[in-house]
């Protein structure tokens, strides 16, 4: 019997990342082999269920809305937000400069030839509220995929489909990497477990029943597999000091299988670790009613008109109003002793601003839906956003204001100070009688809407909390809910791993968020994008064409 001919690349790892350097090898005409260890469902990854947001600089859709934008800008934004101040930063910095480029050059033609499309309301994430070489995006650069994160994987998935059906591309299901096999200094293959087979849906727990074993060897091997954001143990042994203590509840806004071993697995072949302390977690969590994963969590992408409250009733400083610094909001949230926080709104707020995070929860988007999307410029919340309203755990609603007290007396284990959140409520409501204003959350809701795709579906029209056209009231409790690693393996513009000498290991490379997307850590401290899916597509590119072409 012959056998099959040795791959040029092992992938380690099924999600966006390793689909993109899968695609890249396949265009080049090598033979590639894929190794997963959840079941067949969960092939693609994490970015199934991503909204798909995409980050892109000076864009067709950003001119269509007098948005001026520019690489300079855009560098100035990314750098203010990346605080880079580490030795190990050197490369973080190298691919910072790379991505920039990337996002300002080419990855929207690269894309759109693939099929890629987008929404043409461009999105604000990050929106930062500091100085101009601070923290956070100067304009909208969030733009959101036809098809979210399924739309996204599609042309990536498709190339693989097709790599199999001609032979290159071999995917192996169930297969646990263990080990990189290394010899004379040089990664030549893996060995690992094969798991029992299991009929767990998409992100759903799958046994880790060991049936066998394996051992596979190629020129190359990629590392593609993810980060921790599944596994809070880890996460809170890599929690940062400057982040305060990690808390004792949070949700998960991954499977559980984003576990983390490969990095581990990574160190101990050689490969030299960076930047763990950085990570990406929101603080905008809710407990999904529906959850497919243990403490599933969904994040609402808020627009700027709720008011923020700790556990005690105090409301958060500025500039830390939703959507505005995602990790500054978590850092003052740490030093309140409490694990939650709680949004104030209205149900007309609700109905504009509140958008869910995930390709599951805006089916509009998802399925290219026209006649759904168009509801959302009707009257009423979006469906997923009413579901959660109506069933989600963390939900109140309440047509008087004492009766929204007593509920979110209810949902606390603190003594709520309900007279200090009264108080906040009607100081806010006092400031609403002018167009002009000394509150900067006021002044940053006006400021908003002077983007015409923020005053057209994101941004609800100022109104009085408690003017009661606009209700009813509503509180939601929120949850910090784990994310993303922004450190990881460290690697060179090519994708190769580096040692703890600095020098590539031959053989051996890593893409997506085991690299920190790409370097070790190309967010630095805080992530602009507001998404994650272009440092997936980028690094898992510059990793297929390496390998392809070393």
């Amino acid at each position: 019997m012959t056998q099959p001919a040795e791959p040029h690349a092992i992938i380690v790892g099924a999600g966006l990342a390793g689909m993109v350097a899968a695609a890249e090898l396949v265009e080049a005409g090598k033979r590639v082999t894929i190794l997963e260890q959840e079941p067949a469902a969960s092939f693609g990854g994490q970015a199934w269920w991503s909204f798909g947001g995409l980050f892109l600089v000076d864009s067709p859709e950003q001119r269509r809305l007098g948005v001026h934008d520019s690489l300079d800008l855009a560098r100035q934004d990314w750098f203010g937000s990346a605080g880079f101040d580490r030795d190990e930063d050197h490369w973080p910095r190298q691919w910072a400069e790379a991505y920039l480029d990337f996002a300002a050059g080419e990855k929207r033609a690269w894309l759109h030839e693939k099929g890629v499309r987008f929404f043409p309301i461009v999105g604000w994430a990050e929106r930062g509220g500091y100085t101009a070489g601070g923290h956070g995006n100067s304009v909208p650069r969030f733009h959101i995929t036809w098809g979210t994160g399924p739309g996204v994987l599609a042309p990536f998935i498709r190339r693989v489909r097709e790599g199999v059906d001609s032979g290159l591309v071999t995917i192996l299901h169930r297969h646990r990497v263990d080990e990189l096999i290394v010899e004379g200094g040089t990664v030549v293959g893996v060995r690992g477990a094969v798991l029992a087979d299991d009929p767990a849906l998409r992100g759903a727990p799958s046994n880790r029943d060991a049936v066998g074993d394996f051992e596979l060897r190629a020129p190359a091997v990629a590392v593609t597999s993810g980060g921790i954001g599944g596994n809070h143990d880890l996460v809170r042994k890599n929690w940062p000091e400057r982040l305060g203590t990690p808390p004792e509840f949070m949700l998960s806004g991954v499977p559980a299988h984003v576990d983390g071993r490969m990095l581990g697995i990574t160190e101990a072949a050689g490969g030299r670790l960076i930047n763990g302390d950085r990570m990406w977690h929101y603080v905008e969590g809710v407990q999904n009613w529906n959850p497919v994963w243990a403490r599933h969590g969904i994040r609402i992408l808020p627009g700027p008109s709720s008011l923020w409250l700790d556990a005690e009733g105090n409301r958060l400083p500025a500039p830390l109003f939703p959507g505005f610094d995602t990790l500054g909001t978590l850092e003052h949230l740490r030093t309140t002793g409490h694990d939650y926080s709680w949004f104030v709104l209205t149900e007309k707020i609700l109905e504009k601003e509140f958008t869910l995070s995930g390709s599951e929860q805006n089916p509009d988007f998802t399925n290219k839906d026209y006649r759904l999307l168009a509801k959302r410029v009707a009257p009423g919340a979006p469906g997923p956003v009413e579901a959660f309203k109506q069933k989600g755990a963390d939900f109140i609603v309440a047509q008087t204001l004492p009766e929204l007290l007593e509920g979110m007396r209810r949902l606390s284990d603190t003594e709520l100070d309900v007279e200090r959140v009264e108080r906040h409520i009607r100081e806010r409501d006092r400031e609403m009688d002018n167009t002009f204003t000394k509150d900067a959350q006021i002044t940053a809701i006006h400021g908003a809407r002077t983007y015409r795709g923020d005053k057209l579906i994101r941004v609800a029209t100022p109104h009085k909390l408690l003017d009661p056209k606009a209700g009813p009231l509503i509180a939601v409790k929120l949850h910090v809910l784990t994310r993303k690693s922004l450190g990881g393996i460290e690697t060179d513009l090519s994708g190769r791993v580096l040692g703890a000498d600095g020098q590539p290991i031959a053989g051996l490379y890593a893409a997506g968020e085991a690299s920190g997307f790409g370097g070790g850590g190309v967010h630095g401290y805080r992530a602009l994008e507001g998404t994650f899916l272009g440092g997936c597509l980028f690094s898992g590119r510059q990793v297929g064409r390496a390998i392809a072409h070393g």
